[in-house]
């Protein structure tokens, strides 16, 4: 599990960005980075811009470790079609991502720890990896007795976010279809992704 979860809301000062778009966010009041020198504004480099796209979409998704984050941008360079597109495409095919954005869950680090814990199934089956790759066509659900926890129940209230239009949920029944994999205009960022400056980050 990232080490990453009990500071998550750093990440968005380090980035300078809020992230997941929420009222919470330090950000929000303090539009600058952390430290000494944080308020200090220097010309990114095109290095230094590719990096932080590249690190805003690592965060995002949970701090995605690099060695996996490498493995992602591999197989999207295997795939047909653009590469840029087809990255955000395994990203938002990750099952922690995938319930993330059902609303099971408030946050992509909690969408992480309640897949480890077992709460979920895909196709009638027990899923416990955070990583596994949904297939359009699976449905997502939340196993029987951890349909009434609080924080399932807060999440799928919370006007915060709507679900996507490449997710079917029926928050009742706290069961989901994901329907297709989705470009990266589909996909409900709160701040502008640029997968294309993270292809360039990897292919120089």
């Amino acid at each position: 599990m990232s080490k990453r979860i009990r500071a998550k809301y750093k990440i968005d000062r380090r980035l300078r960005v809020n992230l997941w778009g929420r009222p919470k966010s330090p950000f929000n009041t303090r539009e600058y980075g952390p430290g000494l020198h944080g308020q200090r504004r220097r010309k990114q480099s095109n290095y230094g811009t590719q990096l932080q796209a590249k690190q805003m979409l690592k965060g995002y998704y949970g701090s995605v470790g690099e060695k996996q984050f490498r493995r992602y941008y591999a197989e999207a360079v295997r795939q047909k079609g653009d590469t840029s597109e087809n990255l955000i495409g395994i990203l938002e095919s990750r099952l922690d991502a995938v319930i993330y954005r059902m609303k099971y869950v408030p946050t992509v680090f909690a969408a992480r720890q309640f897949v480890n814990h077992g709460h979920i199934r895909v196709n009638g089956k027990r899923v416990n990896i955070p990583s596994y790759k949904v297939k359009e066509g699976d449905v997502v659900e939340v196993k029987d007795k951890s349909r009434d926890l609080d924080l399932v129940l807060e999440a799928a209230g919370s006007p915060e976010r709507d679900v996507p239009d490449y997710i079917n949920v029926d928050h009742a029944k706290m069961r989901g279809t994901f329907v297709r994999v989705p470009a990266l205009g589909d996909v409900p960022y709160p701040v502008q992704m640029e997968p294309n400056l993270v292809v360039e980050y990897y292919s120089r």
